[in-house]
């Protein structure tokens, strides 16, 4: 299978409450998101990112297009549809009073895996949780309680698992662990869908990255292109701290960092580096050493959702 979800013209629209006017939350999103791969889907808050995976999941119905995941369209297959798709969401919502093993048993049971099919140890081994295995949720800490929401998802061996935000609020350690599971699930052949305000971390993680704003798909491209895409370049000079620059080629923005380096900031389709250097040893300017900076996620994300 190439895509493992195709969506077509998706729209929502919540309906008028109160003095709160109707809400264009999804305005004809077109996605497909390949079979196997790693995917970011990013946004600003409001954007519309917690919509499309709730309608992914089963949990909001759509005003209008078309939703085929893992290829069952939701329409006419919703059961087998929800099933491909395991969720972690961003809210801790667990049962206090059940230990992590009722979890997931309890959770298997509402998918309807048969006792002999459940694979509950080796969720609780995957996640770091066998040592919790019976303790009451309640008792855990909040790291705790992700990794258990990640076990939940699981369950059912879903071909696709969406990670809402997964990474907010836990510690460096929970999150390598958490990465390190995500590549050994990926490696495996899951899908993984990831929404995230670490923008580092969908820089790392992801294969190709969506990024919804205003309720529209504003881009989509596999994370390198994306990045590399932006006519945007800056080198980092150390020189000897004066202030009087010569003339640099047009286009070029020098500016004075707080460390006392030179940074400028230039199109590499218009200026070359060497130009640059040039223009600055013409003047007896001494440089000391060169670095050069490109554009990360958070960069293009900026100027991608400034509107």
């Amino acid at each position: 299978m190439s895509n493992a979800i195709e969506i077509t013209g998706l729209r929502k629209t919540y309906a008028a409450q109160g003095r709160a006017p109707a809400k264009e939350a999804l305005k004809g999103i077109d996605l497909a998101i390949p079979a196997g791969s790693i995917f970011g889907l990013l946004g600003p808050n409001g954007a519309g990112k917690s919509t499309t995976i709730n309608i992914l999941a089963g949990l909001v119905n759509k005003t209008a297009g078309n939703v085929v995941i893992w290829g069952f369209d939701q329409d006419v297959n919703p059961r087998q549809s929800r099933a491909a798709i395991g969720v972690m969401p961003q809210e801790l919502n667990m049962d206090p009073f059940f230990t992590p093993r009722a979890s997931l048993e309890v959770q298997a049971g509402l998918y309807g895996v048969p006792k002999s099919e459940r694979w509950t140890d080796e969720l609780l081994e995957l996640v770091g949780l066998t040592d919790q295995a019976n303790a009451y949720a309640r008792s855990l800490s909040g790291g705790m309680k992700r990794r258990l929401l990640l076990a939940k998802a699981l369950v059912h061996r879903p071909q696709i698992l969406v990670l809402d935000e997964p990474t907010a609020g836990v510690d460096i350690t929970l999150r390598e662990m958490l990465w390190q599971n995500v590549r050994k699930l990926n490696q495996a052949g899951m899908t993984i869908i990831l929404t995230t305000h670490y923008l580092e971390e969908a820089e790392q993680m992801c294969d190709e990255i969506a990024i919804i704003n205003h309720g529209e798909l504003v881009v989509r491209k596999p994370t390198q292109e994306l990045l590399t895409g932006k006519d945007a370049k800056t080198l980092i000079l150390d020189t000897d701290g004066r202030r009087d620059l010569p003339a640099l080629p047009p286009g070029a923005r020098p500016e004075w960092r707080e460390d006392g380096r030179l940074a400028i900031s230039y199109a590499p389709t218009l200026i070359r580096a060497d130009q640059l250097l040039d223009a600055l040893r013409g003047a007896d300017v001494p440089i000391l050493d060169v670095a050069s900076e490109q554009p990360d996620l958070e960069d293009v994300f900026v100027e991608l959702t400034r509107a």
